[in-house]
């Protein structure tokens, strides 16, 4: 017997079947079936939640909107890309390694030898390789990507490549498994503020980029991008400023180099910000995160 049709059949509401207990059983308590026929009582231990220690990976301090953090599933590494700021606030990456609750840290190897801000690092599978998309500093704030090859505790990197020639900010990036790209959301200060997205291809340490699309005609801000594997679809959450500064998310769908939207749909009317999203692949649904302004509670 394995299945609960079995045990109560339909129109079985009525049967009734008695077990042997394995021990003493409170009332109410949950049981398990053994493969003796006999019931044994279970409870959950320990604790629901295990944190570890906390580690420092740099010495300096670093803004939460320029920290990144990726997952190499080839290596089993974590890999973490920052703007330094105990370094000339130079673009810095450095790999972690998890080991129960504990983490530990190889030596950080620097990127981009000038400011950068809104680090977006992304796994790219097909390759097994990282790329991380930033705003370069150094180079008029241009919208910036590079590939990392992960070996050991250590990372190396390719050639910098520009992907938006104006100034970019809010850069979130997420791997399309399915057609093995990465795309690349942003907001493009070089044409009026609006948001916009890029699909980039990896070859050996190499990142080349299609042609830039704009799913927002209006001023975007912390743009989040996820990938639905269930649909094969990009999703980008937004801040709407061309709309009463409204959380609003539209789909994306990746053909070779291009990248289409459908419509935009607005998911709170509120002034949202500091969004967050995430895929949730056991329910097929994404997860938006984020901050609402003048929210009134008891």
């Amino acid at each position: 017997m394995s299945n609960l049709s079995e045990l109560l059949p339909t129109g079985g509401g009525q049967n009734a079947v008695d077990f042997v207990a394995s021990g003493t059983l409170s009332s109410g308590q949950t049981v398990a079936l053994k493969s003796d026929g006999t019931v044994v009582a279970i409870s959950a231990t320990g604790s629901p939640q295990e944190l570890g220690t906390p580690v420092t990976f740099t010495s300096g301090t670093s803004g939460s909107a320029d920290n990144s953090v990726a997952y190499d599933t080839a290596n089993n590494k974590i890999i973490i890309a920052y703007r330094d700021n105990g370094n000339s606030n130079y673009g810095t990456a450095i790999i972690g390694t998890v080991s129960g609750t504990s983490i530990s840290f190889g030596t950080a190897v620097v990127f981009e030898s000038a400011a950068t801000a809104y680090c977006s690092a992304t796994y790219e599978a097909s390759t097994e390789t990282v790329v991380i998309a930033y705003q370069d500093a150094g180079n008029s704030q241009r919208g910036t990507a590079i590939v990392g090859t992960i070996s050991g505790t250590s990372v190396s990197f390719g050639s910098p490549s520009i992907f938006a020639s104006g100034a970019t900010l809010f850069i979130s990036s997420a791997y399309d498994s399915t057609n093995n790209k990465v795309v690349i959301s942003y907001q493009d200060y070089g044409v009026s503020g609006y948001g916009r997205a890029i699909v980039a291809t990896v070859s050996g340490t190499s990142v080349s980029f299609g042609s830039a699309a704009t799913f927002e005609s209006a001023t975007t801000e912390y743009t989040s991008c996820v990938y639905s594997s269930t649909d094969e679809k990009i999703v980008i959450s937004y801040k709407d400023s061309g709309n009463s500064s409204r959380g609003t998310s539209i789909v994306g769908t990746v053909s070779g180099t291009s990248i289409s939207f459908g419509t935009a749909v607005v998911f709170n009317t509120g002034n949202c910000s500091q969004i967050s999203s995430a895929y949730d692949s056991a329910n097929n649904k994404v997860v938006i995160a984020f901050y609402l302004f003048n929210y009134k509670h008891n």
